[in-house]
Parts: structure tokens; sequence; C-alpha cells
């Protein structure tokens, strides 16, 4: 039988030390009132010993977890399939490793899931929850709002009166979709290009609203108005794309171009204009949302597309929810990151929104 191995006590570190048990306490949970050069020498016998502070020990003493849920609205199968969350939990694991913090994932593949999430949040697991990918008619903001977890929720909020969405300070990040549609749609516009179909997202998502929102905009300034022929309502994937591409080219085969509302439905896209012997852009020009790697460079042809920047989003969200549990506030993340929203509906103090910029190659 293997003896266990005896793990350093926190008396042993104030030993190696010369200080008090409560000076080495202070030190390891953080706490104020140590003098640097007693700090230093706590630290230093704490990586000679390898000292491991006890979790749930300390956080009796800090009331904290160092443990952070990310909450993802979607079914396990949409997460992995789609890069964006790839990119999005990278960024937010960046951030919370950084600051010696865990990242608890958390998936919704229904809504027999959202009590269970928000029981799971509110049994004081974590210190707080990064939510993303909310869909307007969701419960969870109301129930993590209930559970009263500090939350920092991805995408602007508008999620209905059951919700403390429209409430000030709710803390967000998001990029600037509106202003990014507009762009594409007048990347197109300024290609000759007028009959320009929009392949949209979920439109029970804000993202796919307010993207929509930008292309009415372009549509009606620069064209004349809005033709509801050259819109079908999608899904944000592959597959959806294509259906929606299929049912344009159905409705109207003299299409020219397409604004798709993310790189996965241009993708679609692209299958079946191949397909149906149309070329890109010679015959039908192509405009993606996100930027996602690789998808718009291995695109064929390679995907011109709006860069939203999302592993600096992911990055952000979880650097406003541990400054909010800190009370840093030397770091003002809001004042240097937020850009003027394209929406003037879009004006909470706490949110983030992040600049857009169009890519081009060679599909526009």
């Amino acid at each position: 039988m293997t003896e266990a191995v005896s793990r350093p006590t926190l008396e042993a570190v104030a030993a190696r030390a010369g200080v008090s048990r409560a000076t080495v306490s202070r030190v390891v949970n953080g706490g104020d009132g140590v003098r640097k050069p007693l700090a230093e020498r706590v630290r230093r016998a704490v990586e000679e010993l390898g000292y491991v502070p006890n979790q749930a020990a300390r956080s009796l003493v800090t009331r904290r977890h160092d443990a952070v849920a990310v909450v993802i609205a979607e079914p396990e199968a949409r997460v992995f399939a789609d890069p964006f969350f790839a990119l999005q939990l990278r960024g937010i694991s960046k951030e919370l490793t950084a600051h010696d913090n865990q990242l608890v994932l958390l998936l919704t593949e229904g809504r027999a899931d959202h009590a269970r999430v928000a029981r799971y949040l509110a049994g004081g697991h974590v210190d707080g929850a990064l939510v993303f990918s909310l869909h307007l008619d969701d419960p969870l903001p109301g129930l993590i709002h209930e559970a009263g977890v500090p939350t920092v929720f991805g995408g602007r909020p508008d999620w209905g009166d059951h919700t403390r969405a429209q409430e000030p300070g709710v803390a967000y990040v998001d990029c600037d979709n509106r202003g990014g549609a507009r762009t594409a749609v007048r990347h197109l516009v300024g290609l000759g290009r007028r009959r320009i179909a929009h392949i949209t997202g979920a439109l029970d998502q804000t993202s796919a609203v307010d993207r929509f929102d930008g292309y009415r905009d372009v549509m009606a300034d620069a064209l004349g108005g809005n033709d509801p022929s050259l819109v079908v309502e999608s899904d944000f994937t592959p597959a959806g794309g294509e259906r929606a591409m299929r049912d344009l080219l159905d409705r109207r085969p003299d299409v020219d171009a397409v604004f798709a509302a993310n790189d996965l439905s241009a993708l679609g896209a692209l299958r079946v204009l191949r397909e149906s012997g149309r070329r890109v852009p010679e015959d039908v020009a192509v405009v993606g949302f996100d930027d996602v790697m690789p998808v718009a460079e291995q695109a064929d042809p390679p995907l011109t597309t709006v860069r939203q920047d999302i592993e600096e989003m992911g990055r952000l969200m979880a650097r406003l929810l541990l400054q909010g549990l800190t009370g840093d506030r030397d770091d003002p993340v809001a004042e240097d990151h937020t850009q003027p929203p394209a929406d003037a509906r879009d004006t909470t103090p706490a949110g983030v929104i992040l600049p857009t910029t169009l890519i081009r190659r060679a599909s526009a």
C-alpha cells in the first residue's frame, strides 16, 4: 500500500517564512495589511514548500470560489460544431486563467435544462456567470437574476419584459452588428449590385435582428426600398444557408448578391451557387459576417466578410465580470472599447461595443 503524502500546511509556511499563521492567511487569501517584504517572504515559502491552499477553507474566508460559470444557451451539437463558440471560449479561458479562476461550462439542450442551470448558479458554486447565445424568449436571464449571481452577457440585451435586460447597468459585450451589416451591403452596392439578398440568422437573437436592420437601412437608402422576396430567414448554420440559397434562387433567380448573417451560412450559400452553375463573384457576389478562421479563408472562393474580434469579446466579458467581483476600477474596460452603436436603442452604460471591419477577399 502506498503511504499518503502529507501536504504542506499553513503552519509550515508560517514557520518557513518566520511569520504568524494569520499573516500567511492574509497573503494567501489576497488580504491587505501585510508589508511588502513580509508578503514576499510568505510567497517564497509557499513556492518552496509547494503549498496549495485548501479551497473550501479559503472560500469560507474570502467568500470567493475563484470559479466562473460560462452558460451557452445552445445544444451541445451546435456549440462544438460552430467555431464562433470555440473562439469566444478561448478568449474567456485566457482571461480567467490569467486571474487564477476556473471555467465551468454549462450548456442547455432544452428548456428543461434552464432550471438545472439556475439551481446550480444559485447554489453558490461559482462567483459569477458569463452568458451568451441567448434567444429573445429565453427565461435564463430572469432565472439568473433571481439567483442573484453577478453576470455579464454576450450580445445586446433585449429579451423581453420578464428579464432585467432593460434596466440600466446590465453588463454586456457585443460588436457593432448593425454597423457591420451596413458596411457589407454598402460594399455590394458599390460593386454595382442591385438585387441584393439577405440570408438572416435566427431572428430570435439580437445579433441577427441587428444585422437584418443594417441590411434594410442600406437597401432603403441606396436602392429605394426593401423587397421581401430577397430575404430568407435562416439559423446561422451551413445547412440553413444551403436551404435559404435554394429558396432564393427559386423565387429570385435574378439575384446578383447575397449578404449572409454569418460565415457558416455564407458557406452553405456558396455550395448551392456552385451546384446551380452560378459564378462567384461574377454572377452572384457573397459577403458573410464574423471572419471565422479557417472558414472564411478556405471557402471557395475565399469569403469577403465582416470581421468581429470574437476572442476579444470573450476576454472582455470575463474581464468585466472579474472587475465587478473585485471592485477594481483602475482599468476602465468600457471606456477603452465602447464604440458608438449603430442603433440608438443601444445606450446601456455598462455595454461594451466592439467595432467591425470589412475584410475583402475573392467572393465580393
